[in-house]
């Protein structure tokens, strides 16, 4: 995939107004912010916790494999007025239909919390990705001044 970029969460964070997110491909770092509630649903999957309940994300990734569906993959595709866009893809085989790939509009923080539950790849399109100012030295300031970035 050449016009994309894949990424990873490596941080969470906690802000006033809810919580940042840092993506990186291990080069270059961006950061976004989303919903405090989607933020602990995130760093509950990347840290192996399982709710006693299955939460929105989960029963989103049950409903999904009840139809024969698998999330393929994430991408975030736009920035427009300091709001993300994102992509998720799915992909649904059954004994009904034949091999479908589905592209829906989502949250990027929806797509991360789904995408990071199924194992799934996380991208970015390339050509945001070079727009994207990087935040690897404010990620680094943050870690050096001993805030619990999660993650």
């Amino acid at each position: 995939m050449p016009d994309l970029v894949r990424v990873e969460p490596i941080a969470l964070l906690p802000t006033p107004a809810g919580c940042a997110v840092f993506l990186g491909d291990g080069q270059k770092s961006i950061v976004f912010y989303i919903d405090l509630a989607i933020g602990a649903s995130i760093n509950a999957a990347l840290s192996g916790e399982a709710p006693a309940r299955p939460l929105t994300h989960d029963l989103y990734l049950l409903t999904m494999e009840a139809f024969g569906a698998k999330v393929s993959r994430a991408v975030i595709v736009a920035l427009e007025k300091e709001i993300y866009y994102a992509r998720l893809i799915l992909e649904a085989e059954n004994e009904i239909m034949e091999r479908k790939i589905v592209e829906l509009d989502a949250r990027p923080s929806d797509c991360i919390a789904i995408a990071v539950r199924a194992g799934a790849p996380i991208f970015v399109l390339r050509e945001l990705w070079e727009r994207l100012d990087d935040m690897s030295t404010v990620l680094q300031e943050m870690k050096d001044k001993g805030m619990d970035l999660g993650g």
